[in-house]
């Protein structure tokens, strides 16, 4: 299995930040938490180890770049709370290296994978750190539009496959009621992305 490139790794953003430390990315990212470019530069930064370890556990390419996308899920909800150095004398007690093969040995190990037609995930759409935002966006939305945002997404059903099962669970909702509520709904969902991350994988001017 080949290592994939990632083309945000030469966004202008990213480029920008490429000069800083480990820690100063690791600083950044728990002091701006609105902004996605500096979990996108350490992204870029290790995705190759991460897919090295990752590629030889998995048996077929699509649960590699699942488990992939999931480690860095698991890791960008663990990073806001590490913390490399020692608070009382600043000595570097742990390199960002090392805790990320840590966390990717613990995902492999931990992490039960769906068989292969099971997974509705492609690495090639949607990079981890825009999935890692698209999901936290979408735990902001209203539960049906969110539920029919899946159920579109994920499952690629038809707004009347949608609206029959929203008719099932007692909400009386018709065809064409969907494909508006799919309209605000991908509209809500992109205005809560960060500005940056909608500037680096939407091709929006960066503010």
């Amino acid at each position: 299995m080949q290592i994939p490139s990632f083309p945000e790794a030469n966004h202008p953003l990213v480029k920008s930040l490429f000069h800083h430390t480990d820690q100063e990315l690791l600083t950044l990212f728990r002091r701006y938490p609105d902004d996605g470019k500096y979990f996108t530069v350490i992204f870029c930064r290790y995705s190759p180890i991460v897919y090295t370890l990752i590629q030889h556990s998995a048996r077929s390419p699509v649960q590699a770049d699942y488990l992939f996308a999931l480690t860095w899920r698991h890791i960008y909800y663990e990073l806001g709370g590490l913390y490399l150095t020692n608070p009382e004398t600043g000595e570097i007690i742990l390199t960002l290296q090392n805790w990320l093969i840590n966390m990717t040995a613990f995902c492999i190990n931990e992490i039960k994978l769906p068989p292969t037609e099971a997974i509705h995930y492609s690495l090639r759409d949607t990079s981890p750190p825009l999935w890692c935002y698209i999901e936290q966006s979408l735990d902001q939305l209203p539960s049906v539009l969110r539920l029919i945002v899946l159920m579109a997404q994920t499952f690629h059903w038809s707004e009347t496959r949608i609206a029959a099962y929203l008719q099932a669970e007692g909400e009386k909702i018709s065809p064409d009621e969907v494909a508006n509520f799919l309209q605000e709904g991908y509209r809500m969902l992109e205005d809560k992305l960060p500005a940056d991350i909608r500037a680096i994988y939407l091709g929006e001017d960066a503010a």
